[in-house]
């Protein structure tokens, strides 16, 4: 009888055969590529699982208790098929070795066998697997055609380093996905339905809204004016856009509708919309206006950490299957989720970030405040946009009320060879959205600062640091209200609803805003997170000195729709501040020198400036730089080094704020174990020494999980979040 090499075992005990898995993950991976890379992702799901026709590994599947690594199998085995030494090899080899444990570091050739390394791992003698030559047919695939896709338009070796590892991480997802889809396809015997996608029908949607928005005064008709010039330019061809509107003007719905149009002209070839934005705090307003527009014919998908959909009680549970499956790769016709999200998707290194980006391919990819990327990783985030759109069939739209020259910066950053369009070219109607005065108060104490905050019908006061915001707002009379990330998210949500109900009350009692009572009078105080996503107008702005696209958010919070006299935003600085940041001395010396640092020419002076003198900063994380070939790229290594936002120096802090959060408590005290993802809206962020100061006090437990919760309730405030000291009085 002849043997049967079995891949997998379903609970109902069906057998799907090696080569039957292997066909269904080669056809796939083949089907997600884009056609330069087709016949390499189709050799990669034929190699992946040769080790699994060794006798150990069909041992183990048939219930022994044996270990068996079949993985490096068929990354021995291309080395046999295409030859030692090419790119293209080195290529197979990395995807294989790692569509299980994620992609290794190369390491170097005199690795050892006990090395996790790809070349230490290429050491090891896995024994005979060679009865996969007669069950599948595999052929060698030329090598010449990768060589001239990866050297096209690189100018230095670093530029090299850099693709080639973009089209290794893009070739694992392509080989991943499919691998994982087959068997949850066999093992589950059906896949969730996909998710419901309507372009036409969200178009006509969106256009009914904003054809809802009269144009009666001078703004508005402003605001106008700038989205048609989006609309009308949006129709060329082009790999990137850059949306260049003032705060107030309607971007995310002027975005959403260009992007809209690109996938709607594209004939099916544009398949999805990715809308990127930068903090995880600010997420939830957009969603749910992309949610009110579109639920009733398209399904959003929303991917972010501290949203999960087994959670949403609206849901059927088939409709959360569908959710949860789709996030895993990003299978849906919208997706909307963080800058985090997508670029340490990007850059990973393991087939839980990388399944995605295969389907960042035909896609329109929209940065929303574009400025925000990090510094020192602007050259791998621009460098990513600009492989995506020139290699994957994409097109990226750059959203922000403060353009830095992207243009510049991707001819920088980025490979050659990328078509930009400025969608707004007449900047004539600026004018209309400067509702603020800027001034600068130089330096002030929180008690002259308060008092003259609380002498305005409404204020924000926007700070430095979360000790800062909780100092001041102890000091403002009056209704106070207080937001920073000592505070879980939800209590934020909850406070940022409560600030937008106050304001609103506030206005409707006194229109003109004459005679409001001291005790009437509102004041926030508040850290950066209030400056982007948050729609709230209050009719002064007070903000601590800092970058000018930070000053600038804060400006957009006062006298947002231009209802009243000029607004005033003051820059002012604390006594005990400390040494000026480079952002901070920008900052001070465009006041100086501009009577209106929210002009065009200031802000261009401001990033000219800042990226002239960060430029080492700016290269700081390219892996080109660090790396001589591209057998030395250290793939594990650079993916768990890259973090957009440094999480390092703090420790993520769970806090009981509602019955279901005091639910996940009593299952972690009682198990040991907890959902980090469906805590996540209860927890705040604390410094590693706070940490230990709240440890030290006996506070704080994680009961083996990792996942910390607060546990005395006496240090923890709904009002300022986290508190260093309070009574022993334990939940």
């Amino acid at each position: 009888m002849e043997e049967q090499f079995i891949a997998h075992i379903s609970d109902s005990g069906k057998v799907q055969s090696v080569a039957e898995h292997s066909l269904n993950t080669a056809a796939a991976a083949a089907d997600f590529s884009i056609a330069e890379l087709r016949q390499i992702n189709y050799l990669c799901g034929l190699l992946h699982d040769v080790g699994k026709y060794s006798s150990e590994f069909q041992r183990r599947i048939r219930g022994e208790n044996i270990r068996v690594e079949h993985s490096i199998c068929g990354a021995l085995e291309a080395a046999k098929l295409e030859g030692k030494g090419t790119p293209l090899t080195l290529l197979l080899q990395l995807c294989i070795a790692g569509h299980h444990s994620g992609i290794p570091d190369c390491g170097v050739k005199n690795n050892t066998p006990d090395m996790p390394t790809l070349f230490g791992r290429l050491r090891r003698n896995p024994g005979d697997f060679g009865g996969y030559s007669s069950e599948l047919d595999i052929e060698r695939v030329a090598p010449e055609p990768f060589t001239a896709l990866l050297i096209k338009d690189c100018k230095t070796t670093a530029d090299v380093v850099e693709k080639f590892a973009f089209f290794v991480r893009y070739c694992f997802s392509c080989l991943t996905d499919a691998d994982s889809l087959d068997t949850a396809k066999f093992c589950e015997e059906a896949l969730p339905d996909p998710l419901r996608c309507s372009f036409e029908r969200c178009e006509a949607s969106l256009d009914a809204k904003l054809g809802g928005f009269k144009a009666m005064t001078e703004l508005q008709t402003a605001r106008s004016k700038l989205q048609e010039q989006a609309f009308a330019r949006i129709g060329e061809s082009s790999n990137i856009y850059l949306m260049n509107m003032p705060t107030g003007s309607g971007k995310t719905l002027a975005s959403m509708r260009c992007a809209l149009k690109r996938v709607l002209a594209s004939n099916g070839r544009l398949r999805r919309i990715i809308y990127v934005i930068p903090y995880n705090s600010i997420i939830d307003q957009t969603a749910l206006t992309f949610e009110g527009l579109f639920s009733e014919h398209t399904d959003f998908l929303r991917q972010q950490s501290s949203f999960v959909y087994e959670e949403q009680s609206e849901l059927s549970e088939d409709s959360k299957a569908a959710f949860s499956a789709a996030c895993e790769n990003w299978d849906a016709g919208i997706v909307i989720t963080t800058a985090v999200q997508f670029f340490e998707s990007l850059y990973g290194d393991k087939r839980g970030k990388l399944r995605k980006v295969h389907n960042m391919a035909n896609s329109v990819i929209v940065l929303d405040e574009a400025h925000l990327m990090p510094r020192e990783y602007l050259e791998p985030c621009l460098r990513g946009i600009g492989y995506i759109t020139k290699y994957l069939n994409s097109q990226a739209l750059f959203l922000t009320a403060t353009m830095p020259d992207f243009r510049s910066l991707l001819e920088r950053c980025a490979e050659g060879g990328l078509s930009v369009t400025d969608l707004i070219d007449d900047t004539s109607d600026f004018e209309k959205f400067r509702k603020c005065r800027f001034s600068d108060l130089g330096e002030m104490s929180d008690e002259v600062l308060v008092q003259k905050a609380s002498g305005y019908a409404s204020s924000l006061i926007v700070v430095n640091s979360r000790r800062k915001a909780a100092e001041l707002y102890k000091l403002c009379p009056g209704e106070k209200y207080h937001l920073s990330t000592y505070m879980t998210a939800y209590d934020r949500t909850r406070a940022i609803e409560n600030i937008k109900a106050a304001l609103k009350r506030l206005y409707d009692d006194y229109p003109d805003l004459s005679a409001v009572p001291s005790e009437r009078r509102i004041t926030v105080v508040s850290t950066s997170l209030i400056e982007a996503g948050v729609d709230l107008d209050f009719v002064a702005a007070f903000r601590e000195l800092a970058g000018l696209d930070s000053v600038l958010q804060t400006g957009g919070r006062c006298n947002r729709e231009g209802l009243r006299a000029p607004g005033e935003v003051f820059v002012f600085e604390s006594p005990e501040a400390g040494r000026r940041r480079t952002e901070q001395e920008l900052t001070k010396g465009l006041l100086a020198e501009y009577e209106d640092i929210s002009c065009e020419a200031a802000i261009r002076a401001y990033y000219d400036r800042l990226f002239c003198i960060d430029d080492e900063k700016i290269h700081s994380k390219s892996v080109g730089r660090s790396c001589k070939s591209i057998d030395m790229i250290p793939f594990r290594t650079y993916s768990e080094n890259f973090r957009l936002i440094d999480d390092r120096r703090t420790v993520s802090l769970a806090v009981c704020r509602d019955d279901y959060s005091r639910k996940l408590y009593d299952t972690l005290c009682a198990t040991g174990r907890i959902s980090s993802r469906k805590i996540s809206k209860y927890c705040c962020t604390v410094y590693l020494d706070e940490f230990e100061r709240l440890r030290q006090q006996g506070v704080v437990a994680d009961h083996g999980s990792g996942v910390f919760f607060l546990t005395n309730k006496e240090y923890y405030s709904s009002e300022l979040g986290v508190q260093f000291e309070g009574t022993d009085y334990f939940i």
